[in-house]
């Protein structure tokens, strides 16, 4: 069985649904199970992240889909911090060649939540990781997910507090399934023996 991890820090509870939805998604790949991890403030000790169970648990995970929303630009403090403890695994590779992707979202369609998915390719790549960006087309999709057109991550739109817009939904669910079939895919191509 695959683990995809889902990381992610929520103020208001979209970040948490989204997270929920990319679970969905991995869940309806056949040999996966999405496991979704909270980054919670009362983690945070003088500005260090110190739940070192939740990093543990990413380390077993193929892949890492990471979430947070976006504030002044970029991700909230408090993934910031987990970010900065992960790096912790930066010397040891533990992270190498897992595949990650990332989601945020904002109050507004031109929220600057496009730094918050830099930042979270950025630490990936730092990681080692391979980043996968979303695949949907938003001006050909019949179902018209990705709304908000972001190819690198997936960049959604608050409605309310807690709520978000049934197509960052689906569009969520994708992105889990996404994760899950490539992870599945990866994993037959690096056991096979080259010849």
């Amino acid at each position: 069985m695959k683990r995809i991890g889902v990381v992610y820090h929520s103020v208001s509870g979209c970040s948490k649904a989204l997270a929920e939805s990319v679970v969905e998604g991995v869940n309806t790949v056949e040999k996966c199970i999405g496991v979704a991890l909270e980054v919670q403030g009362e983690s945070i000790d003088q500005g260090r992240y110190k739940d070192q169970s939740l990093l543990v648990q990413l380390d077993q995970c193929e892949a890492i889909v990471m979430g947070s929303p976006t504030f002044m630009g970029t991700v909230s403090a408090q993934f910031k911090a987990f970010m900065d403890a992960a790096s912790e695994r930066y010397g040891d590779r533990c992270w190498l060649d897992k595949l990650a992707t990332g989601f945020t979202v904002g109050s507004n369609f031109s929220g600057d939540q496009l730094g918050t998915i830099r930042t979270l390719q950025v630490f990936a790549a730092q990681m080692g990781m391979l980043w996968v960006p979303l695949d949907i087309l938003p001006s050909q999709d019949s179902l018209g997910r990705n709304r908000g057109g972001c190819q690198s991550g997936l960049v959604a739109v608050a409605e309310r507090a807690g709520e978000i817009h049934e197509l960052d939904r689906l569009t969520a669910v994708h992105l889990g399934h996404r994760m899950a079939d490539l992870a599945l895919r990866i994993s037959d191509f690096r056991a096979t023996p080259f010849e």
